[in-house]
C-alpha cells in the first residue's frame, strides 16, 4: 500500500503523479483480452494514452530483478497473459492495476510514472536515433520507434523491418492502426480478409480485429506503423 503526500497548485489542481495518470486514462472505460468487464483495462478517453514508455519501463523493472511474467502477475494479482499485453503495450492498465504491478517491482507507482507526462512541442528523431523497440518475443520483426523522445503521445509511430519468411499469429489490441508499406511486400491478414501490399500501399484499420503481417516474399520489407491506442 502507498501513501502519498497530495500537492496543489493556485487552482486547487492535483500535482500528485497519480492524479496527472488519472487525468488521462478512464478508470470508469474498461476492457478485457475480450469483453469488457475487466476492470484492469481501462481504456484512454479524451486523449488517448502512449503505453510505449510504460511498457518498456515494467518490462526492464521485471528484468532487472531477474522475475518472470508468471512471478510477477502471481504477486500483483494478474494473469501472465494480461501482463504479457501490458509489456507489448496492447491494453491500457488502469491505475489500481498500475499500484499492484509497482508494488510487486518494489517501486512506487509516482516513481514508476515519473515523466510520462513529458510533452515536448516538437521532436526530432534523427536515422541513427531511432529507439530499437522489444515487442513480441515470438517475431522476428524488428520495432524502431520514431518519436521516442515524447512520452506523453497520443500516437505512436513505428519502423517496422519485416524479414523474408517471418510468420505469426494475428492479434488484437486497443485503438486504430495506419501502415504503409516503404519497401518490399507484406502479406496483412485481417479477420477473415488478406490483402497483398506492395510498395506505397497503406490500410487504416480498427486494431480490435484480430490481424497480422507476414513477409512470404523473397526479400525483406519496410513499413512504416502509427499506431493509435484508444478511442475518443
Amino acid at each position: 500500500m502507498f501513501v502519498m503526500e497530495e500537492k496543489f497548485d493556485v487552482a486547487g489542481r492535483s500535482l500528485d503523479a497519480n492524479s496527472r495518470w488519472c487525468n488521462n486514462v478512464s478508470l470508469q472505460s474498461t476492457r478485457t483480452e475480450d469483453s469488457s468487464s475487466d476492470p484492469h483495462n481501462a481504456a484512454a478517453r479524451g486523449q488517448a494514452m502512449n503505453l510505449v514508455e510504460l511498457a518498456q519501463r515494467l518490462r526492464q523493472l521485471r528484468l532487472d530483478r531477474g522475475m518472470t511474467l508468471d512471478e510477477v502477475a502471481q504477486k500483483s494479482g494478474q494473469t501472465k497473459s494480461w501482463l504479457s499485453r501490458v509489456e507489448n503495450f496492447r491494453i491500457t492498465p488502469s491505475l489500481p492495476a498500475l499500484a499492484d504491478l509497482a508494488s510487486s517491482l518494489g517501486v512506487s507507482t509516482s516513481s514508476l510514472l515519473e515523466g510520462l507526462d513529458d510533452r515536448p512541442q516538437i521532436i526530432c528523431v534523427r536515422h541513427d536515433e531511432r529507439k530499437k523497440i522489444q515487442r513480441d518475443p515470438d517475431s522476428s520483426i524488428e520495432y524502431y520507434s520514431l518519436a521516442s523522445e515524447r512520452t506523453h503521445r497520443t500516437m505512436d509511430p513505428f519502423l517496422l523491418k519485416i524479414p523474408s519468411g517471418e510468420e505469426r499469429e494475428p492479434r488484437t489490441h486497443e485503438g486504430e492502426e495506419f501502415l504503409t508499406v516503404l519497401k518490399g511486400r507484406v502479406r496483412f491478414f485481417y479477420g477473415e480478409q488478406e490483402f497483398t501490399l506492395s510498395k506505397g500501399d497503406s490500410l487504416y484499420f480498427d486494431s480490435e480485429v484480430e490481424h497480422c503481417l507476414a513477409n512470404p516474399f523473397a526479400n525483406d520489407a519496410e513499413v512504416i506503423c502509427l499506431f493509435r491506442l484508444g478511442r475518443q
